[in-house]
């Protein structure tokens, strides 16, 4: 299966909620590289590699934890990068 690379902007209660963090565990769980970093506006910015089923899984675990409340998501497919890791910038 191939790997894809998509980026995000997530909105809502998403700074001081363990997010980054939260995605930095689930996906290096799940075999996914990229990053994800806090943006001055209060959203959270990410790009995530791999699998599609596997960043599908990493979504539904965001949206599991009790302390994150997503309101909405921004999304795009971007071209693919070689990377070793998933990071917090």
């Amino acid at each position: 299966m191939t790997e894809i690379r998509k980026k995000y902007k997530f909105y809502g209660r998403v700074q001081g909620v363990g997010f980054r963090y939260t995605a930095k565990y689930l996906a290096q769980s799940l075999g996914l590289t990229g990053w994800v970093k806090n943006e001055y506006d209060g959203t959270v910015k990410m790009e995530v590699q791999g699998r599609e089923p596997m960043i599908d899984k990493l979504l539904e675990g965001l949206n599991r934890n009790s302390f994150i409340n997503i309101e909405w998501i921004d999304s795009e497919v971007i071209p693919t990068e070689v990377e070793q890791s998933f990071y917090v910038k």
